[in-house]
Parts: structure tokens; sequence; C-alpha cells
């Protein structure tokens, strides 16, 4: 019996191939780029912006294999479910992006090249708006306080006296035992009153700690006694 290879390649073209894929690289790199010009804190990572645009090529792949065939849908979907990502996602605005590329990339792999461009430019430019007029920020800037005590005695009173004088508000938002039970380690979200800085709280609580640590994390940096 003789054994009979077919190849399914004949349902899209040559050309079919090369605008779907560099298509998407185009546009994903357009992500990409959009992406590191608009990210403001230090956990930019070279290798996620890399992924977006493979990631990008490789749904146009996906969706030129699938095509219209539901059966070859369904297997995909079998065949990723194996699959295990390890790696946390260290902020809100990187699900959005990846959610992008791959939107553009199925776009790109069903042949609709005019909605791939049209979509990867219309959201790219909203992203750029919203980083340039920096929209949805908020005016109120807290902080977070760290504060170490001995087990023993009274601090939290002393804690609150200080806050009350040098805050807004505040909360505590937790209490835990550190060291094996040798301090005790309370952190509270906190509001600082006009005119006051993280260094004048750091200094002020120093003075009812009995010397242990005190920081303050502003958003931006950390300060510590």
């Amino acid at each position: 019996m003789p054994f009979d290879v077919q190849d399914l390649s004949g349902t899209f073209s040559v050309g079919d191939i090369v605008i779907a894929l560099s298509l998407s690289f185009v546009l994903s790199a357009m992500i990409g780029w959009v992406y590191r010009f608009t990210h403001r804190n230090v956990s930019y990572s070279q290798s996620y912006v890399q992924t977006l645009v493979i990631l990008g090529m490789l749904i146009a792949l996906i969706m030129l294999v699938v095509g219209s065939n539901i059966a070859r849908a369904f297997a995909l979907v079998g065949a990723l479910s194996v699959v295990r990502f390890r790696n946390a996602i260290k902020e809100t605005r990187d699900v959005g992006f990846i959610f992008l590329v791959m939107g553009i990339g199925m776009a790109a792999g069903t042949r609709f090249y005019t909605l791939a461009v049209v979509a990867a430019v219309a959201i790219c430019l909203i992203i750029l708006v919203m980083y340039r007029f920096n929209w949805f920020a908020s005016s109120i800037q807290r902080q977070v306080v760290k504060v170490q005590v001995p087990p023993d005695g009274d601090y939290t009173a002393h804690i609150q006296d200080v806050l009350i004088a040098h805050t807004s508000e505040f909360e505590l938002v937790s209490m835990e035992s550190i060291r094996g039970g040798a301090l005790t380690e309370m952190m509270y979200t906190v509001r600082l009153k006009k005119g006051q800085g993280p260094g004048d709280l750091i200094t002020a609580l120093g003075e009812r700690t009995g010397g242990q640590r005190v920081t303050v994390l502003t958003g931006y940096d950390q300060t510590d006694l």
C-alpha cells in the first residue's frame, strides 16, 4: 500500500504567508516600541518586548494553520493547554499589551489586513495620548510605612500619635511577628500632610520605636532609617 503524503499548504498562497507574517511583525514591533516609550517603572524587560513581537507572529501563523477548520482549532486548543507559564506579570498593563499583539496577530493571520493596521495604529495612538496627558492619574499620593518595634510595651499608641501629627489619614494594613518573635512589624498606608516629608516622619517614628528600623515607601523610592 503506497504511502500518501498530502500537503495542505495550497489552502493559502506564499504571498498570504509573507504578508501575514510580515504585517504581524511590523505591527507587533510598533506595539513593542509604544510599550517601551510609555513604560514608567523600573521593571522594563527587553525579553518581554521581544516576546510580544514573537507572539504576534506566532498567533498569525496559528491562524493560518487553523483557517476555518473547527476540528483543527479544537486540536490546537488541546495541544496548547499542556503549556504552563510560570512567569508572573509585573504590571496589569503588560497583560493588555499581550492581548493587543494577540488580536493583531489573529487579524493578520485571518487576512483581515486593513483591520489589523487600523486597529494597531488607533490603539497605539490612544496609548500615546493617555501617556502624554497622564490620563486617570490620582492626585492623592500615599505612602507605605513599615515600623519594627519590640513585642513588649505599648508602642502602637506612640506610633499612632506620630502618624496623627504628620499625616492627614492613615490605616493599619498588617501586623506580624518577625525574627522569631523578637520584633513586631506593623505596616500602615498613610497620606502625608502638606509640608511634611518622608524624612520628617521617619525621624519622628525613630524616636518612638526604640531605635528599631522604620521604612517609608513612596511609590518612586524607598527611605530607610
